[in-house]
């Protein structure tokens, strides 16, 4: 049977994916798990071998390179890569480029639609308004597309509205990020964990600063150099300098009205109650939990940044929607999922890791590759931060049994369930589990459907034992590493960091 690849390379978090020409998603999987080189914009050798075990017979690749070198002129940027599809994957594929583009029928497409196909042939809906939200891809930071399929199943994308760098909500978010001495493009997600510990009462001087109209995500001036220590915007901001958990907050507020705005305006272009969300900005799972009041129902890929984009690629090939099951697509770890193992190691340790399965496509940790602990204990979280050496304020998500959600968190609109982490819920007896409690009450939940899958048969066998329907969940791997991918990085974490992990 032939099969589809689909490539990310080149920019930020490499990756590639394979589709048969039945629609089913065969291989998802991150470079970065296998070179260890977090983000890793190239791709490694080891995960095009792993691809070749299927026979491939067209290739579609996330975006036009020539475009992206055109945006690398326009915003000042240097080290051009090559200008043609086959003379950028010459250069990233290396030896394997011959066995693949070897009369293969190659394309490309607009980096933004990438997106939005990864999210909408994923997704559940016939049609659906499509929201690309990202730093920037080629020259789009902002997207809005009416989705559905035609009589013959093709999938159909009209663009009804867009933004252009340099006016970009993913680059301030990103801008902010620096100047609070994180690192832009890749500790966001830190970013938004700070934001809780500090005040938003500068937002609305923020934004009349940085935003000319934030309806619009339109910017005073571009940020994608960042906020130098002498801009006189800081001047206006006390906070800036004496808090950094303030400008955190500030800039959270002001990302949510953004996205809240564009949100609004794509609700009245595309008269539809199905949102899908994609984008690098989508993975803010707070401004996520506002999103159920414009639209009561919401899909986003558990991997909407621009990893995910090789699976949108590959889905613009294939044209008709994909067998979407979950999200664990990656490299796989054989034998049976070691619940008993996982149990024991938990009743005497509190702490234990696990490495079985396929691996999952995304940023989070789903359970094949995670760190897990009993989220009751007072001193659990300090002990897991420590283990992976991340700041002292960062929070962690609970995995919960999907039929208990409702009895511990309330869920937001728009998230009646959240089995990819990608919304915040109100945590109900946050003095029970304060291991998965963030300073403001609020926890970033998984919910665990009856999928028969061996996390579920886990925190079922947990449940039992416990009276506990839930896991700390976080990803196994060490602050500013990618997540373990195989046996032998299974070995080497446990041997480095003591932590028992179960395969």
């Amino acid at each position: 049977m032939s099969n589809i690849l689909g490539i990310s390379s080149g920019f930020h978090d490499a990756s590639a994916s394979v589709i048969s020409w039945d629609g089913e998603i065969v291989f998802a999987g991150h470079s970065e798990r296998y070179s260890k080189k977090k983000n890793d914009p190239d791709i490694h050798p080891d995960l095009i071998k792993e691809v070749m075990d299927w026979d491939i017979d067209s290739i579609g690749y996330y975006e036009r390179p020539w475009m992206h070198n055109f945006q690398k002129i326009r915003s000042g940027q240097y080290g051009l890569t090559p200008w043609t599809t086959r003379g950028v994957l010459k250069s990233q594929l290396g030896d394997n480029a011959s066995k693949l583009l070897n009369k293969t029928p190659l394309s490309c497409y607009p980096h933004h639609l990438s997106h939005a196909a990864a999210g909408f042939q994923t997704s559940p809906f016939s049609e659906a308004a499509v929201v690309v939200i990202d730093a920037i891809g080629e020259l789009d930071t902002i997207s809005i597309y009416h989705a559905k399929y035609d009589q013959d199943g093709q999938a159909k994308y009209e663009k009804v509205w867009g933004q252009k760098y340099p006016h970009s909500i993913g680059l301030f978010y990103s801008a902010i990020t620096d100047l609070i001495g994180l690192k832009p493009m890749e500790d966001e997600y830190v970013t938004m964990g700070m934001a809780a510990w500090g005040s938003d009462l500068g937002a609305v001087s923020m934004k009349h600063e940085f935003f000319s109209d934030i309806s619009i995500g339109e910017l005073w001036e571009n940020v994608h150099i960042g906020i130098s220590q002498d801009d006189p915007r800081r001047k206006t901001f006390p906070y800036v300098l004496d808090n950094k958990a303030n400008v955190a907050a500030c800039a959270q507020r002001v990302v949510e009205e953004a996205i809240l705005c564009i949100m609004r305006r794509a609700k009245e272009l595309v008269n539809s109650d199905n949102l899908v969300f994609m984008g690098g900005v989508s993975l803010n799972c707070v401004a996520n939990s506002r999103l159920g009041v414009i639209f009561p129902n919401i899909w986003i890929m558990p991997n909407p940044g621009d990893s995910g984009s090789s699976l949108g690629a590959a889905a613009l090939v294939y044209g008709k929607r994909l067998q979407w099951k979950n999200a664990y697509l990656g490299h796989n770890i054989d034998g049976d999922y070691p619940v008993t193992k996982i149990i024991d190691h938990l009743m005497k340790d509190k702490i234990v890791g696990v490495a079985s399965g396929r691996a999952e496509f995304g940023p989070r940790a789903l359970g094949n590759r995670s760190l897990l602990a009993d989220p009751r204990g007072d001193d659990i979280k300090d002990a897991v931060n420590k283990i992976k050496k991340r700041q002292q304020f960062r929070p962690f998500a609970p995995a919960i049994l999907e039929e208990h959600v409702h009895d511990y968190f309330d869920m937001p609109k728009g998230f009646d369930k959240s089995p990819y982490m990608q919304t915040v819920a109100r945590v109900q007896h946050p003095k029970l589990y304060p291991a998965i409690t963030h300073v403001d009450g609020t926890a970033r939940v998984q919910t665990v459907p009856n999928d028969g899958s061996g996390f579920r048969k886990l925190l079922e066998a947990w449940y039992v034992w416990s009276g506990c329907p839930m896991l700390l969940n976080t990803s196994l791997n060490i602050r500013g590493e990618p997540m373990v991918n195989d046996r032998l990085d299974a070995d080497r974490f446990q041997k480095k960091y003591g932590v028992v992990v179960c395969s």
